[in-house]
């Protein structure tokens, strides 16, 4: 039966390691990595993560079709990290400067991010498969005075509503420790 777990918190809150323990007991794990390295200390980040995780994990690292990448997997359980940064790469994807993007730009690129998104969860369901969303939670900062910045947050905020409608179950990760929402 095909469950989704979304996860939720601040940077450096715990997000990945609560999901990397739930998925601590097995072996058939497709991780996919959805962050770009652009630079040395983004590489040592990545490298970080590769080497606290089960060595038995398989790794993808990429962000576009990835209902795709869950249709063709063996894995049984797969975990996404992380939400906020495939948004992110497909937003400049779409456009490299957000200064003079319409209002009705932004909700054609919203939506397409969510077709995404709605091809994940149905591709787990597809394929009876076990999904765990790392995210950002970006509800509880401040507004940025920039347009990009706006723009991102209106963005993953109702992507990650979505996926929490749609989720079995939510966490909210403080200082290392989860806390069940849903």
């Amino acid at each position: 039966m095909s469950k989704t777990i979304l996860i939720t918190g601040g940077t450096r809150s715990g997000k990945s390691s609560f999901g990397e323990k739930l998925l601590k007991d097995s072996d058939d794990v497709l991780y996919i990595a959805t962050s770009k390295v652009f630079d040395s200390e983004m590489a040592e980040r990545v490298r970080l993560h590769k080497e606290r995780r089960n060595p038995k994990w398989e790794t993808y690292e990429g962000y576009k079709d990835i209902s795709k990448v869950i249709e063709s997997t063996e894995k049984n359980k797969i975990m996404l990290e992380c939400v906020g940064t495939m948004v992110t790469n497909l937003m400049f994807d779409t456009y490299e400067d957000f200064e003079g993007v319409s209002k009705e730009d932004v909700r054609v690129m919203e939506n397409e991010i969510l077709k995404e998104f709605t091809n994940i969860i149905e591709a787990v369901k597809n394929y009876n498969k076990e999904l765990i969303l790392i995210t950002n939670e970006v509800g509880l900062g401040l507004v940025s005075e920039y347009k990009l910045g706006r723009i991102f947050t209106d963005i993953l905020g109702r992507i990650n509503q979505r996926l929490g409608e749609v989720s079995d179950q939510v966490y909210l990760t403080a200082c290392g420790i989860p806390l069940k929402l849903k």
